[in-house]
């Protein structure tokens, strides 16, 4: 990447996310089309990591293991994804980012490909710790390059547009896979999410530009990233959002039915209603982000917080339930692109190594707030796990009263 200009140099000052972006782009408005194509991988990456959840009875039954040893192909993709996200990084040392990034996107598609094709648990395993390397190297370094596409003045924009493929993923993997396991079997979701991987990787191979790298990560990078206050701060309050959420979210279908009282059909329908609300919070983020990311996240960690509160005092109150769940949605739809963008402000000098660490720390923080979740809920009941995801996305705004230097 050639240096930035004085302009630019002078505009990383207020806004240092904007540091990242290179000169000598191919138009003036910027490449649009290999956004497009960054965030349909995007979109793929969490549709093949969610798939299978509606799937997980049919495919213990199919590869005669039982639900517990299965739910394995939900966890070991995030656990996977964790470890590499930094070593992938690392290992890509000065590589064309195009041809990481395209490799990445490969390893997604085959590994749904696997999946279709399984014989074995052993082998549906192999295919899942594909994905996961996939997932963690992609969103180290996918979810950055849109300040490599456009110009400064439309990064966040961009940047939304990459990230808004986590709540159209989440929105799509449940129904589909429900939907297509019931009228074509387990294997054949997966051949749909393989197909869609494909489209996506024509899509990155065709339209993404070379992308030289800005200098090789190496462990001391990531190192020097951990020591950086700011940075510490911003993954801290990844960890805790993520782990309050993913404690509360992962048993949002059983107080819906067992709480709330709603049937099967009214839950799909509130947690379709939850996705598209996510997808507007990412917009709205996107739109307003670039003037104060302190605003947009303290606000989308507090809605978080009150919604999940709320959800536990109005269970009787249907229409209160259903509209709270869609206010929860759009919050948190806010979180990962205001999360991304607080990182590369904190590591301006070495993004991918920040992106590697707010990887790995999502990951964490989503496989233990679920685990941990579960071990409250089973002993205290769903309404103690809500209790701890709002008080944990409490804490992770507070954190913000621990960085007014960096984020502004």
């Amino acid at each position: 990447m050639s240096a930035p200009s004085n302009t630019a140099s002078a505009v990383s000052q207020s806004d240092p996310i904007r540091a990242v972006v290179p000169s000598g782009r191919s138009s003036r408005g910027g490449d649009w089309p290999a956004v497009v194509s960054v965030a349909l991988v995007s979109f793929v990456l969490v549709l093949s990591e969610f798939l299978p959840i509606g799937l997980l009875p049919v495919i213990s039954s199919s590869l005669h293991v039982s639900l517990g040893t299965v739910g394995l192909v939900v966890v070991v993709p995030g656990l996977m994804a964790a470890v590499t996200a930094p070593l992938v990084t690392i290992a890509s040392g000065r590589l064309d980012r195009r041809t990481v990034l395209t490799a990445l996107a490969l390893f997604i598609a085959a590994s749904n490909v696997l999946a279709a094709l399984a014989p074995s648990m052993a082998v549906m395993a192999a295919a899942r710790v594909l994905l996961g390397i996939g997932v963690g190297g992609f969103w180290a370094m996918g979810a950055g390059v849109a300040a490599r596409l456009v110009p400064a003045e439309a990064v966040h924009r961009a940047t939304s547009l990459i990230t808004a493929g986590i709540s159209a993923g989440t929105v799509v993997s449940l129904p589909l896979g429900a939907l297509v396991g019931h009228l074509a079997g387990w294997r054949t979701a997966f051949v749909v999410a393989a197909g869609a991987a494909l489209l996506a990787l024509a899509a990155l191979t065709l339209r993404l530009p070379s992308l030289p790298p800005t200098g090789a990560i190496r462990m001391a990078t990531l190192t020097v990233s951990l020591r950086n206050p700011a940075a510490r701060i911003a993954l801290l309050a990844t960890g805790l959002i993520f782990f309050g959420h993913f404690a509360a979210y992962t048993y949002v279908t059983p107080y819906l039915e067992e709480q709330a009282h709603f049937g099967s059909s009214a839950v799909t329908l509130i947690l379709l209603g939850y996705g598209m609300a996510g997808l507007a919070g990412n917009f709205a983020a996107g739109a307003v982000i670039g003037r104060s990311l302190r605003t947009v996240y303290v606000t989308a960690a507090v809605l978080v917080a009150v919604t999940v509160g709320l959800l536990n005092a109005l269970t009787g109150v249907a229409p209160l339930v259903v509209v709270l769940v869609m206010v929860w949605g759009a919050a948190f739809g806010a979180v990962p692109l205001a999360l991304q963008t607080w990182i590369l402000r904190a590591t301006p000098k070495a993004p991918e190594s920040g992106m590697a660490l707010l990887v790995s720390a999502c990951q964490i923080a989503l496989a233990a707030g679920s685990f941990i979740g579960g071990m409250v809920v089973d002993g205290y009941g769903t309404s103690a796990g809500f209790a701890l995801g709002g008080t944990l996305a409490l804490l992770s705004a507070a954190t913000q009263l621990r960085s007014r230097p960096q984020v502004g």
